[in-house]
């Protein structure tokens, strides 16, 4: 299994500048991001369906501030956000 984590510093910027082809050359079964920077309705999730993997995100409640991606390429059994904390 292949596991790939990545600090984009901004996924739109990211996708800009080669993060969709970089995907597919490298092929990992999971690439965590973090530094998304944007909200889940702002991710072009199309674009990594496209490559085969399925999308998980996590935002902060601060906009543009943040947040992690989890791609994969095989659905998970559970899947959980955040800590449980408050």
């Amino acid at each position: 299994m292949k596991i790939i984590t990545y600090n984009v510093n901004g996924l739109r910027a990211a996708g800009t500048k080669g993060l969709p082809e970089w995907l597919e050359r490298e092929s990992p079964d999971v690439l965590c991001i973090q530094e998304t920077k944007l909200q889940p309705e702002q991710c072009p999730t199309e674009i990594f369906e496209a490559l085969g993997y399925k999308t998980y995100l996590y935002s902060a409640q601060k906009k543009g501030y943040s947040g992690v991606a989890i791609l994969t390429k095989q659905e998970p059994d559970h899947i959980t956000y955040g800590m449980g904390m408050n």
